[in-house]
């Protein structure tokens, strides 16, 4: 599950950057930083993160229905190994 957070940081510090989001709030990102709360994401950024985790991650944990979140550890949880990639094939 080491290589999925990696991956959500990295796309959601490319949004904030993007934003001109301030070094500092880069920094602090962790499983309990809240996206709405913490960050300068709005929910646009959040559909944006989403589509970015779903091409690069090939899986859509929101296909069978939304699911709450809102914390990145709770997103991390989305996209735990077990989940069913979007080719049918399941996550490791």
């Amino acid at each position: 599950m080491t290589q999925i957070r990696s991956i959500i940081i990295e796309e959601t510090i490319n949004i904030l950057k993007d934003k001109g989001v301030d070094q500092q709030t880069i920094a602090s990102i962790g499983d309990e930083t809240a996206f709405l709360r913490d960050t300068d994401m709005d929910s646009l950024d959040l559909a944006t993160l989403i589509v970015c985790l779903e091409m690069r991650l090939e899986y859509d944990p929101f296909c069978q229905g939304f699911k709450t979140f809102n914390t990145l550890g709770e997103l991390v949880d989305l996209y735990a190994p077990g989940h069913v990639k979007t080719n049918n094939q399941p996550i490791a």
